[in-house]
Formats: C-alpha cells, structure tokens, sequence
C-alpha cells in the first residue's frame, strides 16, 4: 500500500507454471475417501453377521467411511426394532476401529447408519 502506488514486473509464464505446480502438490497431498456399503439383513445369523464386521473392520482401517444399510422386505417392517438392535450391535462391535458418523434411521424400507474411521 506504498504511496504512490507501485506495480511489480513479473513474468507471467513462470507465474502460471508455479501456480499449476502447487495445484499437483495439493492434489497429490490430497486423500480421497471412498463410501463402502456393507449390507445386513434382519434376520441375519451370528457368523454371516461376523463376516460383515471383520469387512466393515478392513474398509475402516484402509481410511474409507462404511455406510452399513438394512433392507425391510414385506412383513419385515413391522419388525423395525430387530432392525435397529442389529445396527446397534454392528457399531458396538467397530468401536475401536471407527466412530458413529450418522446413527441408524429408518429411511422408507431401508434403514441406513454411517461409521467413520477413526483418528488413530
């Protein structure tokens, strides 16, 4: 804010070239975090529920978000709360490997519940 005001000659091509080098940087610093989907069923059993944990477990420890999801078919739906005792169960069963982002809610026929990975 010098008085008069002063300009600065630059060379425009080298300006832009260390513009677009920082981009890259900043891209490639960068860590994309994918969305992996785990679907359960209410009336899933104990082992088919522990495979779905052990790969839950392996989507949050490579850093990705894991979007576990229910669906009701016919008259599942009247059981909603075996529903929700399930995703319970599948987030205390990742607790130490990620934290709750969303917890389940009941979306039409789906009920859907979001973990995060978390910070260690």
């Amino acid at each position: 804010m010098a008085q008069p005001p002063v300009c600065r000659v630059m060379d425009y091509g080298k300006f832009r070239f260390e513009q677009t080098k920082k981009e890259k940087e900043a891209r490639r610093n960068q860590k994309v975090v994918d969305i992996k989907e785990v679907r359960l069923s209410a009336k899933i059993d104990v082992h088919d529920f522990e495979v779905r944990v052990k790969s839950a477990q392996k989507f949050l420890t490579g850093g990705d978000k894991v979007k576990a999801s229910i669906r009701f078919r016919g008259r599942e739906m009247a059981h909603t709360d075996l529903g929700l005792a399930i995703m319970n169960r599948f987030a205390d069963a990742l607790t130490e490997y990620g934290t709750v982002e969303k917890p389940a809610k009941l979306e039409g026929r789906q009920m859907l519940m979001f973990l995060a990975p978390s910070k260690k």
